[in-house]
């Protein structure tokens, strides 16, 4: 199972999805990267998020995940296993108000790219994405090559 790359012709910065239940946090992150060019799916929650990623109908490709750890309803970390479990290409940046230095590292362990804080700075929030999506669309790491070798 693959999400696909949004920006394969580079004709938009990529796509963004922004996970996080508290509406005050999520729309000034949406509007920052829409602002920079990015096309943004917003997702009120983890569960929200995992049924954007299987509607087979009108499947969603994203090149980075943007996910608060902590939600209600839904786990942001289960959501974030979700995403690298079943999309291990697609960068995960973790979205937390608490820096929680173990709960980053083990987050680290599992894939994630980077963290964002809250209040999130968009400069930071610029770089971070832009990073993460060059991740994603030069993509070297073995998971990569597996998915282009099968």
């Amino acid at each position: 199972m693959e999400l696909q790359t949004s920006a394969p012709n580079n004709e938009r910065p990529g796509r963004v999805l922004v996970v996080d239940d508290i509406a005050v946090v999520r729309k000034p992150i949406c509007m920052a990267l829409a602002h920079a060019g990015y096309e943004v799916v917003e997702a009120e929650s983890g569960e929200q998020a995992i049924k954007l990623a299987q509607d087979v109908q009108n499947p969603l490709a994203v090149d980075v995940v943007i996910c608060d750890i902590r939600m209600s309803p839904g786990d942001g970390v289960e959501t974030i296993a979700f995403f690298r479990r079943q999309y291990p290409m697609v960068p995960v940046v973790a979205l937390t108000a608490y820096l929680d230095v173990e709960l980053g590292v083990s987050l680290m362990r599992r894939g994630v790219v980077d963290f964002l804080i809250k209040p999130v700075l968009q400069e930071e929030l610029r770089m971070v994405v832009k990073r993460a999506v060059e991740q994603r669309v030069n993509c070297t790491s073995p998971v990569c090559e597996e998915r282009q070798v099968s």
